[in-house]
């Protein structure tokens, strides 16, 4: 059989071979596809699911635990709604927002923090002119919420810019009315507070619905063109500052000292003054025993006396009395008593 043969229509088999190619058909022609015949219930059907599908979500919307309903009836505020899953009419009748009412925002002025790189420096912020004309660098933090969820959403068209431009014109006014030795040193925490409060007041009289949470002085220091001239003043003043203290210390550890020993000295003395009126006293009184005693006895008593005397000048020498009478009289006791027997 030649190879006409072989591919003759007449020889080959008409019926299909299993995974073959029917008679007359393309390997690569694509099976026809049957559309079903068009209705006008399909088209009403296929309306009434999209309608579905945008109605459904726009029903109902769900608050998150720190934030607050609030929805507009015709971009009119209608009411507000606490957490949880809530019912709306869809949009554009009824829309609701959800700000987060619990969230501490910050802004900051004078500077912009990166998280990776060294902060930046916004110079025409940060500077300032103090009481005492002079120029300051300040970096401020204030953080911040919301107090009311209608009046942050609708009394106030950048919420942020507000409490940022409130924040350094505040401040602005605060500086201005201190020296720069209080605003760098002691005046920090007295800034911050008053700097609070008065942002507070402001932000209430725009009806912003804002509340202050903190506002923290992050950086205090002159400007660096004057930064080393400054710290030579800085220098200066603490070594005032040294010497003063060490001088109040040792005036404090000499006066004591010094009225110590003017205390022993007057305690001395009225110790000595109330021995010599004692002993004035009781000579006196010696004095006015003995001329009682003499009164009455004379020749006794300035017997007495002399052997007193004789007893003080000579305390060592044995003594006798003689006596032309009887001769010589017993040795007297004088150490004892030395005139218990003159006179008996």
């Amino acid at each position: 059989m030649s190879w006409d043969d072989l591919h003759d229509p007449k020889n080959s088999d008409d019926r299909p071979k299993s995974g073959g190619t029917p008679p007359g058909k393309s390997p690569f022609e694509v099976p026809p596809i049957n559309m079903p015949p068009f209705k006008p219930s399909m088209v009403v059907g296929i309306v009434v699911v999209l309608f579905l599908i945008w109605l459904v979500p726009g029903l109902f919307y769900f608050v998150e635990p720190d934030e607050e309903g609030v929805v507009t009836t015709f971009g009119k505020y209608s009411r507000t709604v606490q957490p949880g899953l809530h019912f709306k009419f869809p949009s554009p009748i009824e829309h609701a927002r959800t700000p987060k009412i619990r969230k501490v925002r910050a802004i900051e002025v004078g500077f912009r923090s990166s998280g990776r790189g060294p902060d930046q420096q916004a110079p025409a912020e940060s500077l300032m002119l103090t009481g005492d004309q002079n120029i300051i660098d300040i970096n401020l933090v204030v953080q911040y919420r919301i107090k009311d969820s209608v009046a942050f959403l609708f009394n106030v068209e950048e919420p942020f810019r507000l409490v940022k431009n409130t924040a350094e014109t505040v401040i602005r006014g605060i500086i201005g009315s201190k020296k720069i030795d209080e605003a760098l040193t002691t005046g920090k925490a007295e800034v911050q507070i008053l700097a609070a409060e008065q942002i507070q007041q402001l932000l209430n009289n725009y009806g912003s619905g804002v509340e202050v949470v903190t506002v923290q002085l992050q950086d205090v220091h002159p400007p660096d063109q004057v930064a080393a001239a400054f710290k030579d003043v800085v220098s200066a003043r603490e070594d005032k500052e040294r010497m003063i203290n060490e001088a109040q210390g040792y005036r404090n550890s000499i006066i004591p000292e010094a009225r110590g020993n003017a205390a022993q000295i007057l305690r001395v003395a009225e110790a000595y003054r109330e021995q010599t009126v004692r002993k004035a006293e009781g000579d006196s009184h010696r004095f006015l025993a003995q001329l009682k005693e003499y009164s009455s006895a004379p020749e006794v008593t300035r017997k007495r006396i002399y052997l007193e005397t004789m007893e003080e000048i000579l305390p060592q020498a044995k003594k006798f009395v003689m006596s032309n009478k009887s001769g010589v009289l017993p040795i007297l006791p004088l150490g004892a008593n030395p005139l218990s027997g003159i006179g008996k």
